[in-house]
């Protein structure tokens, strides 16, 4: 189970909390690293302070953008800080724990994405995911080393999926199905939502009703809507073929208007 989990750390700037994070992870049973356009290099440092978590950098996935690291995840939680403009589905780390080990038994993968040592996550990166967890440090110093918040998240994550009741839970639900019947379909993808929201995009463009001017928070607020509903790939299919007829509507339409004129 805790091989469909990745750590996803975006821009680190420091080696040794590359190293440190391998370290947290491998305490944990995870192994999955995936580096984001970092600043920082693999290099003694970080060996160093993986004490023997080698492996785990040895195998990290480098990619330039966040978009590709979770491309392929059907849950995308990020770490914040503080609270947003725009409300997110917000949970607990054991809170989401509990959402992983409900995802992980019908097929998805899970991303735990962690942002800058110096400023987390920026707002448009935070809305490329499902939801966001926030650790509860204390108030008056609440500032947590990236590989301290990894070392945290990796612990709630192998208490929800290595334990005997969850192992009973995860037979029960893979016989039920997240949903309490078996669902027909997997869920879509972040690669799927994301190419549905850019068509989307494109068609309230088209038609008039978001001016790309002044879009103000539609976009994100659609992000929100959807993902919270967290559709299925057929769902996303029909939505995208709705788009499509919308779109043909709207060039049949002025194909007509052409012509009578």
């Amino acid at each position: 189970m805790l091989d469909k989990i990745r750590i996803v750390m975006v821009n680190t700037t420091h080696s040794g909390n590359i190293g440190a994070a391998a370290r947290a992870m491998k305490n944990m049973g995870l192994s999955r690293l995936v580096l984001v356009d970092p600043i920082a290099s693999i290099d003694e440092d970080a060996i160093q302070r993986s004490s023997r978590a080698e492996d785990i950098l040895h195998n990290a996935v480098i990619v330039p953008t966040l978009e590709e690291a979770i491309a392929d995840c059907g849950l995308v939680i990020g770490t914040s800080a503080r609270s947003r403009h725009i409300p997110w589905p917000l949970m607990s780390p054991r809170q989401s724990a509990a959402k992983a080990a409900e995802m992980i038994p019908a097929g998805n993968e899970v991303a735990l994405v962690f942002g800058r040592e110096s400023r987390g996550l920026t707002n448009e990166e935070l809305h490329l995911c499902t939801a966001h967890v926030h650790i509860p440090t204390e108030e008056n110093f609440s500032s947590l080393n990236v590989a301290q918040a990894i070392q945290v998240l990796c612990y709630e994550m192998r208490l929800a999926l290595v334990t005997d009741d969850f192992r009973a839970q995860a037979e029960q639900e893979d016989e039920a199905g997240a949903w309490g019947v078996p669902w027909d379909y997997p869920l879509a993808t972040q690669g799927e939502l994301d190419g549905l929201f850019r068509h989307m995009e494109t068609v309230l463009i088209d038609i008039g009703f978001l001016d790309p001017d002044t879009p103000k928070q539609l976009m994100s607020r659609m992000r929100r809507l959807y993902q919270r509903a967290a559709p299925d790939k057929t769902e996303v299919n029909i939505l995208r073929g709705i788009l499509a007829a919308v779109q043909r509507q709207g060039a049949d339409g002025h194909k007509t208007q052409g012509d009578s004129e």
